[in-house]
């Protein structure tokens, strides 16, 4: 503890009449701040402090503000990565919001990379732990294949994992499904602090700083922090850089993708063991003339992920389309010329209806910032990227490591700001890089890249290497160096 001198405002203690409980958290915020009430426009409220008063407050430093009410827009795997990353800071009062009516996740595995396998380590055990409970399976290793050309079923390059898979520098990713990730995510949650069916329209700054959320459904939410991890189609994102900004709205790569999952037993018996093994398990990326397939196993060896993509032709692409049906005809167009025992196996496990739903490939243009103020996007809010080098998940995984670290330092309303300005300048560079990597990655990956083509050499020396600033990637120093800079910041405002 130390002996302060501070201002009664919003970034003081409120009640700095009320004894500190040395043996318990901070207190929970006002009760009018945790509630959603009816806004009443004609309803005053008083400011509940007097005019700034030094007074010196005798008080131990892990309890030195009243809690920082913070809001998450956005109850997707961003959100309840951060809502969990959050929760163990008595300090912070964190309460999630999402527009649907329960808090669900849509598609259908994601990858967990080595970068990101790091980063939950660094947030804490109990992270990595809904992880391996949501029953996430570690790839032994990825192998890029070549599908089609001279070099047809040879293998462009592969990583793998050392004997040794709980050692960091050798996990190569890890797959699990998106449903039961968020579960685990927020199993344990208090369900005070999640909140259905309360989809954000605007908020209003108040003259002492503090934010004022409105949803769609008539309700109101105080706070001090609000972070948006509202998705791809992002209204925070849109309130913060502005309706006009070309960056606030999505953009069509032109790429599109079928994904399903399929029982284990149905998918090994069209591929073979060789290729889908749980006891080897490998995610397999094939590289056609114009088409891609992915496959990798997840739900501990229940599920296989089975994912066809391609791009449309120039001219072909409609920049206002989300998803579309894509007929069997077409699906088997894609991949007359493949091996025929691939060909074989797209057919039986993509086939055996009509049609099938598919989804365009869409991402965010680099934003100025992520941050405005009190409020700030993370997650594909702020970096929305293609899925060609499985990295939507691992970025936010890494925000959550960082805003949780800022945050957790943070022992006002005025250093949780700084907080998320530190984390716009360490976090956006690389995000954006990963965005416009990803982009062309997934050219090369169809078959399309310039420079490539389906020249075996070629693709040998410039398509894994693609991955090696987003995996090899330093997490525990880009985390101390935001501390560091957070903490040169907080020095210069004292």
């Amino acid at each position: 503890m130390r002996l302060c001198w501070e201002k009664q405002s919003r970034d003081a203690n409120q009640s700095a009449a009320a004894q500190p409980n040395w043996t318990t958290p901070a207190p929970s915020a006002p009760k009018q701040h945790q509630q959603h009430h009816q806004h009443n426009p004609h309803h005053h409220h008083p400011k509940s402090h007097p005019p700034h008063t030094l007074i010196p407050i005798l008080i131990p430093l892990s309890i030195m503000t009243t809690p920082i009410r913070i809001a998450i827009s956005g109850g997707g795997l961003a959100g309840a990565c951060l809502l969990h990353a959050l929760l163990p800071h008595k300090h912070l009062d964190v309460h999630i919001f999402e527009s649907a009516s329960s808090f669900k996740e849509s598609g259908m595995a994601v990858g967990i990379a080595r970068n990101a396998l790091s980063a939950l380590d660094l947030i804490g055990p109990s992270t990595a732990q809904c992880l391996s409970r949501a029953g996430a399976v570690p790839m032994r290793g990825v192998r890029f294949m070549l599908a089609q050309g001279p070099d047809a079923e040879s293998l462009i390059s592969e990583t793998h994992e050392n004997d040794d898979i709980t050692d960091n520098e050798k996990r190569v990713t890890s797959i699990v499904h998106r449903a039961a990730f968020l579960h685990e995510l927020l199993s344990g949650v208090d369900p005070e602090r999640m909140h259905a069916s309360k989809k954000l329209e605007r908020y209003v700054e108040n003259p002492d700083g503090s934010l004022v959320l409105y949803f769609a459904d008539g309700t109101i939410h105080e706070c001090d922090i609000l972070i948006g991890a509202d998705g791809i189609r992002s209204t925070v994102r849109r309130l913060i850089l502005g309706e006009e900004d070309p960056a606030a709205k999505p953009r069509s790569t032109g790429a599109w993708c079928v994904m399903t999952l399929m029982p284990y037993t149905e998918v090994q018996k069209c591929l073979g063991k060789g290729f889908v093994d749980v006891e080897d398990a490998r995610e397999y990326m094939w590289v056609g003339d114009g088409s891609y397939l992915i496959h990798n196993v997840l739900q501990q060896g229940e599920l296989v992920q089975v994912v066809v993509a391609t791009h449309e032709k120039e001219g072909e692409v409609k920049a206002d389309r989300w998803n579309r049906m894509v007929g069997v005809e077409e699906i088997r167009g894609l991949f007359k010329g493949w091996p025929q025992r691939l060909y074989e196996a797209v057919d039986q496990l993509l086939c055996t209806k009509d049609e099938q739903p598919a989804m365009y490939l869409w991402e965010h243009p680099p934003a100025s910032t992520y941050v405005s103020g009190p409020v700030c996007i993370m997650g594909d809010a702020a970096h929305a990227t293609s899925p060609w080098q499985g990295s939507g998940g691992g970025m936010s995984v890494e925000d959550s490591m960082i805003l949780s670290t800022l945050l957790g330092r943070a022992e006002t309303v005025t250093q949780a700001r700084t907080a998320l300005q530190v984390y716009d300048r360490v976090r956006r560079p690389r995000t954006q890089r990963i965005v416009e990597s990803s982009r062309g990655t997934g050219r090369i990956a169809c078959g399309l890249g310039e420079e490539t083509g389906l020249d075996l050499g070629k693709l040998r020396g410039k398509l894994l290497p693609r991955w090696d600033f987003i995996v090899d990637f330093d997490n525990e120093k880009h985390r101390d160096e935001a501390v560091e800079m957070f903490e040169r910041e907080v020095k210069g405002e004292t």
